[in-house]
């Protein structure tokens, strides 16, 4: 769900080992999976391949802002244009 954080795109409550918590992820200022080029730079860039901890917001931006073909539309940062 969206977030009612400031400066956050997206919140989930997640549960691990009988801890609830409720975590925001990911930034609203940019743009995500806008590109084949763009994740994988962003998934090397967080390791996502070793994202476990589902009480962690890299686990879940790696999970769903980048987790594959057919996400966002948006196009890159405007800081980013050219770059992927």
């Amino acid at each position: 769900m969206k977030s009612d954080r400031s400066g956050k795109k997206m919140m989930v409550k997640a549960c691990s080992g009988g801890t609830e918590k409720l975590i925001h992820f990911g930034a609203t200022g940019y743009g995500h999976n806008y590109s084949a080029a763009a994740r994988r730079s962003f998934k090397a860039r967080h390791k996502c391949s070793t994202a476990n901890d589902k009480l962690t917001a890299r686990y879940w931006a790696c999970k769903k802002l980048w987790a594959g073909p057919g996400g966002s539309t948006a196009s890159s940062p405007k800081n980013k244009k050219g770059k992927y």
